[in-house]
């Protein structure tokens, strides 16, 4: 290795180092043990093979310097020959053990990549909704990529790259020192300049790309919300896309700006420790030759000298930056660590209680509920805030107690914020209450499986999420192993079947990013098929008819007729042709139910229901 480039690699590491400032842990240390822990036989092969690699590196100066000496003193050619068959095969063996050192490099570090990005996708998952209604979706993405990548940096770099300095840093001394200390002594003075402006370079330009890499983070999030179609939909319709692109020719003018900046600093840095370079190999050429021409030295000794300096100065830099990036590395795992030490507030029983066969009833009781506060659910550096909001706590639900009795379907009514879809939430287990009991089928939500839960109950929102996919791998969301006439069926059954089936691919086109290549009323109507295919025992609409034309409700409430027939359903509607039939209507406002009651009761009664249909649904009826 170059001292050039090995100054490089040093310049380098020190301008990607993560630049938190955070105490040691040996507590971190043993978590990044555990990790590393599967890997372990690949890795002490890999720091074996860094060691023998570092013992090799070191033989061939020394070997070359014999063949000089040897052609000075006129020795018989097969002497030299031989020496040059040993530099030949050392040279195959230091390119065999590069290839397979960078195999179980690979394997090593694409392996942690792989168990860290799992980890961590695996208990993101069981994070609460309220986690993701308050983190940038960014923000977390970019743990699972460069934070988990940072993090492997360290095994399949940095460690090998200690060890191996190390060891050749010290097999040079040696030999050096051997050769002609007075030499090695000198060589070690030119060391302050190959190395102190490396590593204020570094910090220069560490801070220079951690500049840039805000200003594109920022920019990243601009072209995410702008480029998806609502926030395209919002700058057009508000007239803004100038302002817009001001804000970002700002900030690329400054991240071009950066560029040029470290540039140039990279540039002035690589020339200077060139012609430092240059002066060590003059000391050695200089010095050398005056003790060989004086008989003090052999010829040979100033060859391996030439040739050792670098041997010297490539990990004197290398491990003059490992500090740098190590505790880069630490900062990394740490990250990582951040996402994997948030607590789930939703776990599944230890000893879950299976849910009886048939219809389930739905009963609330007493039921008290607070949405959590920040700090129980998110990070700071997932909100991209100084601190986390500290508001949270007061409750939204007061001692709410209802039942449902098995096929029936109950209504919720009220003004918007009333609590109506907080209650769906906590039935559906998106939450927990804080006091009383969600029961289904008599057994408290809590005390079931997710599994047995997520098969008895069906929900479908107001807004008809959709993936970036096939219409067939939204619909299998419900049922992966549906067969294709399922598939057809519960399409028919929502009113959809006619319009996929005359699309160019079928069940196989893709519905765009949230599904905005089909119509509000299709994404709705796809999203009830998804529910009519789950075939749930309890159903949760939350104002699934609300996007739908008069002539699509009309089918979908016939399909919707037909798939809750003997299923418990709870419905938050604005529609009157929802709420009539049902068994029961409770009205919410402000977190309590204040009446409860059929339709005609409650309009007879004169109170907020009746206030409710006089304002929302006389018209429907008329």
């Amino acid at each position: 290795m170059s001292m050039e480039f090995a100054a490089w690699n040093s310049l380098y590491h020190m301008m990607t180092a993560q630049q938190d400032k955070r105490p040691f842990t040996w507590a971190t240390v043993r978590r990044i043990a555990a990790f590393a822990r599967p890997h372990a036989r690949l890795l002490v092969g890999f720091l074996v093979l860094s060691v023998i690699g570092a013992f090799l590196a070191v033989a061939t100066p020394l070997l070359a310097g014999r063949v000089v000496d040897l052609i000075f003193n006129t020795a018989p050619y097969a002497q030299v020959l031989q020496i040059a068959i040993a530099i030949a095969v050392i040279a195959v063996a230091e390119a065999g053990l590069g290839l397979l050192q960078r195999w179980l490099s690979a394997r090593i570090g694409e392996g942690l990549i792989l168990d860290l990005r799992r980890s961590v996708f695996d208990h993101v998952l069981t994070m609460p909704v309220a986690f993701f209604t308050r983190t940038r979706t960014g923000a977390l993405v970019s743990r699972l990529n460069n934070d988990v990548i940072g993090a492997q940096r360290a095994f399949s770099e940095t460690l090998s790259g200690v060890v191996s300095n190390i060891v050749a840093l010290a097999l040079a001394l040696i030999a050096m020192l051997a050769l002609s200390w007075q030499i090695t002594l000198l060589a070690l003075v030119l060391l302050p300049i190959f190395v102190v402006p490396a590593r204020r370079m570094g910090r220069r330009l560490a801070r220079l790309e951690l500049e840039a890499a805000n200003h594109n983070a920022t920019m990243g999030n601009q072209m995410t919300e702008r480029f998806s179609a609502p926030g395209a939909t919002l700058v057009k319709l508000f007239a803004r896309p100038e302002r817009e692109s001001a804000e970002f020719t700002v900030r690329a003018t400054r991240v071009r700006d950066i560029g040029v900046r470290s540039a140039m600093v990279q540039t002035v840095f690589m020339t200077a420790l060139t012609l430092v370079s240059a002066l060590a190999l003059a000391l050695v050429y200089g010095l050398g030759g005056f003790y060989a021409l004086r008989g003090s030295l052999e010829p040979g000794a100033v060859v391996a000298l030439a040739l050792l300096i670098t041997r010297l100065y490539a990990p004197l830099t290398g491990l003059a930056s490992a500090r740098v990036e190590v505790m880069s590395a630490l900062v990394s795992f740490e990250r990582v660590f951040e996402i994997l030490d948030l607590k789930p507030l939703i776990t599944e029983s230890p000893a879950p209680t299976p849910l009886p066969t048939g219809p389930l009833s739905v009963v609330f009781d007493d039921v008290t509920f607070a949405y959590p506060a920040a700090d129980k659910v998110s990070l700071a550096s997932l909100e991209e805030v100084a601190t986390l909001d500290t508001r949270g706590g007061v409750d939204v639900i007061h001692d709410v107690s209802f039942e449902v009795g098995a096929g029936q379907m109950v209504a919720l009514v009220g003004s918007s914020g009333a609590g109506k879809s907080t209650l769906a939430q906590l039935l559906s287990r998106l939450y927990d209450v804080d006091a009383g009991a969600v029961r289904l089928g008599g057994v408290d939500v809590r005390e079931l499986s997710f599994a047995d839960l997520r098969r008895a109950m069906g929900m479908v929102t107001q807004d008809g999420h959709l993936f970036h996919e096939s219409v067939r791998d939204n619909l299998l969301l419900a049922k992966p192993e549906a067969s294709e006439e399922e598939l057809w069926t519960a399409l028919r059954r929502s009113r959809l079947d006619e319009l996929i089936a005359s699309l160019p691919d079928g069940l196989d086109t893709v519905v765009g990013e949230r599904g905005y290549r089909l119509s509000g009323g299709e994404r709705q109507r796809l999203t009830i098929a998804r529910l009519l295919l789950a075939h749930p025992r309890v159903v949760i609409l939350d104002e699934a008819t609300a996007h739908l034309d008069s002539t699509s409700e009309a089918a979908v409430q016939a399909a919707l007729g037909e798939a809750l027939e003997g299923r418990t359903a709870v419905v938050i509607a604005h529609r009157l042709s929802t709420i009539r039939s049902a068994d029961l209507i409770l009205v919410v406002e402000d977190g309590r139910i204040i009446e409860r009651g059929r339709h005609s009761d409650l309009l007879a009664a004169g109170g907020r229901y009746a206030e409710l249909y006089a304002t929302q649904f006389a018209t429907q009826e008329a």
